[in-house]
């Protein structure tokens, strides 16, 4: 089972700071992590470049939306990319889209508790 974190701190943050934005941004951004995830799998080991930029894109979206254990994994993958570690990097995208369906899950779960 792959576990998954979010930072409830960063998310009230993003909330103070976007006020009645937040929840269409927060929309948005769970479409976001779908479609950069599925871009990095599809790029991931034919075109080293895209797929850096795509997970380090899924890594920073993730991380200031408290989505934690799915920007720790898009950190992993970008990082392995980065130092030509393609085992390594395939590895760590294989928990990917389940980091993507659970931290979406999570934080609809948190907005819709407010």
């Amino acid at each position: 089972m792959t576990e998954i974190n979010i930072d409830t701190s960063a998310l009230e943050s993003m909330e103070s700071l976007l006020g009645e934005q937040f929840a269409d941004t927060l929309d948005f951004c769970c479409t976001e992590f779908e479609r950069l995830g599925s871009e990095v799998l599809a790029t991931i080991g034919k075109d080293r470049e895209a797929a850096i930029r795509h997970s380090h894109s899924l890594k920073s979206n993730a991380a200031q939306f408290g989505a934690s254990s799915l920007a720790e994994v898009s950190r992993v993958i970008e990082q392995n990319l980065n130092l030509d570690n393609l085992a390594e990097a395939i590895d760590a995208s294989n928990s990917l889209m389940a980091q993507v369906t659970g931290s979406q899950a999570k934080l609809n779960e948190w907005l819709a508790s407010r």
